[in-house]
């Protein structure tokens, strides 16, 4: 039953990737129609401009035809050629940068499931959920600089931006990992983490005066009533106080998602005013490296850097499992920045919302969660309201083009 479960998600799993790569192919032909118009354009009005020397003498001399068609509006012809497709076809790239984020995520998930179910001969288990993101953020920060390094280092980034941003990231993700050490399953947990629009639409909605459509409102109550429902609709076990709190904790982390969001935004104003643009493995080294020194502030506070080693090193497993997790994570953020280099971000966007579907999924059918009828009812829901959400992103993105 489980390879036929298997076997069915991966069918599913290339189906997507063909939507994608159709959907890619589509954004592009169309990018590359409007680009082609902008040119000709240009072109016409500049062969017209030859008629008339008084017209010809308003067009400064070191301006060429690049230049003007630039200044005009349009796109120079060396800005839509290194749009077109060179070396590698889209679909192999596409292959390569959906491909290489669904292997590192849905393997990088179930490390993280095995790390807080894991039990040691003595009965106890690793809660050391801080020491975690200390590891992690380091194998992204080695990363990002080596990235850095081969791509050149943007100067003048606003560094205390960078330091708000991931602080309140790594405050996120540790109150993940909390909550999974604390009792709450993992898909539940996932499927509560994609339901992060809820508290960016609450505080748009308190202190911005923001609107709403019906269908964003019904979206965000699938998820987190999909989420309520598998949540009971679990077989009963474990403390209810480690429920509780596990509950908390994620709800906490939904927050910090929002919050989180409001500093990113304020980041990239940041740059902005510095006339700075940051590289993609820039924003990895920087927001990493402020991340692995909130957590390393906090977990050496909290003594987890002493428990944590200590308990890795007797029990080695665990300690495989989390080195692998924490490059997973790094490897999988090279492959989101591959990614959102050659494509759209929307195509980004719907690599990683369909992830933490198959997460879910692949949980469910390898960690031995059981769920009754309701259980499985309550899946769907949520699926259909991050589903929605994805299509909704697609038809805006359809209509702007």
């Amino acid at each position: 039953l489980w390879l036929t479960s298997i076997l069915l998600i991966i069918k599913i799993m290339r189906f997507f990737l063909l939507l994608l790569a159709i959907f890619s192919s589509a954004t592009a032909a169309t990018t590359s129609s409007s680009s082609s118009s902008h040119i000709a354009r240009p072109r016409r009005s500049f062969a017209s401009l030859d008629s008339t020397k008084e017209q010809t003498k308003k067009v400064p001399a070191a301006l060429g035809l690049e230049a003007l068609i630039q200044q005009r509006g349009g796109s120079s012809t060396e800005a839509v050629m290194t749009k077109e497709p060179a070396g590698l076809p889209s679909a192999v790239k596409l292959l390569i940068g959906a491909g290489g984020i669904y292997a590192a995520f849905l393997y990088y998930g179930s490390l993280q499931e095995d790390v807080f179910r894991y039990t040691a001969a003595d009965g106890t288990q690793f809660k050391q959920a801080w020491f975690l993101q200390v590891l992690e953020a380091l194998a992204n920060v080695l990363i990002g600089f080596v990235g850095m390094q081969l791509t050149g280092a943007t100067k003048g980034i606003p560094k205390k931006a960078f330091a708000i941003s991931g602080a309140s990231q790594v405050s996120a993700k540790a109150c993940t990992s909390l909550a999974l050490a604390n009792g709450l399953s993992f898909p539940v947990a996932t499927l509560a983490k994609s339901g992060k629009m809820a508290p960016v639409m609450l505080g748009s909605l308190i202190l911005g005066g923001a609107e709403y459509s019906l269908r964003e409102y019904l979206q965000v109550a699938a998820i987190i009533g999909g989420t309520a429902i598998v949540s009971m609709g679990k077989k009963k076990g474990g403390s209810s106080s480690n429920s509780m709190m596990g509950v908390a904790y994620i709800v906490g982390s939904l927050v910090l998602d929002g919050v989180t969001a409001g500093f990113q935004k304020k980041l990239k104003a940041e740059t902005a005013k510095a006339g700075v643009k940051p590289k993609p493995y820039d924003f990895m080294f920087w927001t990493n490296f402020y991340m692995c020194l909130t957590a390393l502030v906090i977990s050496g506070a909290l003594n987890e850097i002493g428990s944590g080693l200590a308990y890795c090193t007797a029990n080695p497993e665990i300690f495989n499992k989390i080195i692998k997790f924490a490059v997973c994570s790094a490897v999988g953020q090279s492959f989101i920045f591959y990614t959102i280099a050659n494509f759209d971000p929307l195509i980004l966007s719907t690599v990683t919302t369909t992830r933490k579907i198959f997460s879910v999924l692949l949980s469910i059918f390898l960690k031995g969660h059981s769920l009754s009828g309701t259980g499985w009812t309550g899946i769907a829901l949520a699926c259909s309201g991050i589903l929605s959400e994805m299509a909704a992103k697609m038809a805006g993105k359809t209509k702007a083009h």
